[in-house]
């Protein structure tokens, strides 16, 4: 199975020119806990969450509204394509201890996002269909009867 079945395909994107506070407006207007800087031709330049705001904008003590989100973004994200396996989408995320990865086309350009909890959404899934198919194969033993449970 590949991401593209699993991708959020609305994803959130921002511009390079953007400060950090107009990035948090975002965020929150926007329910999200991060957006993709791209280019002008849509191609992932960057990543930024909330989490990255706070850390590099607020706790350091810069100003959101003049501090531009290339200095806030961790730039360079690593990206998959659309036909990319679920397994090699996962092993980027150990490797790279990444929770997130914009998903791309034959042309670099911003397709999708998938997530950690994507994935795990979708495991959970396949684990309660496979119990599901062991508890049908299971031969019930009646309890009390002298035989064995």
């Amino acid at each position: 199975m590949s991401v593209a079945s699993i991708c959020k395909r609305n994803v959130e994107t921002v511009g390079p020119a953007e400060t950090a506070a107009g990035v948090a407006r975002r965020l929150t207007a926007c329910d999200v806990g991060s957006v993709v800087v791209v280019d002008e031709r849509s191609r992932p330049m960057g990543i930024v969450s909330d989490r990255d705001i706070t850390t590099r904008v607020v706790a350091a003590g810069r100003d959101p509204e003049r501090t531009p989100i290339t200095d806030v973004m961790s730039p360079m994200p690593t990206t998959v394509l659309e036909d990319t396996s679920i397994e090699t989408a996962l092993g980027h995320m150990r490797v790279g201890r990444l929770r997130r990865l914009p998903v791309v086309n034959g042309m670099d350009e911003l397709v999708g996002i998938v997530t950690l909890d994507d994935i795990l959404l979708l495991l959970a899934e396949e684990l309660a269909a496979i119990e599901g198919l062991i508890e049908s194969e299971v031969p019930r033993h009646e309890t009390g009867t002298g035989g064995t449970t």
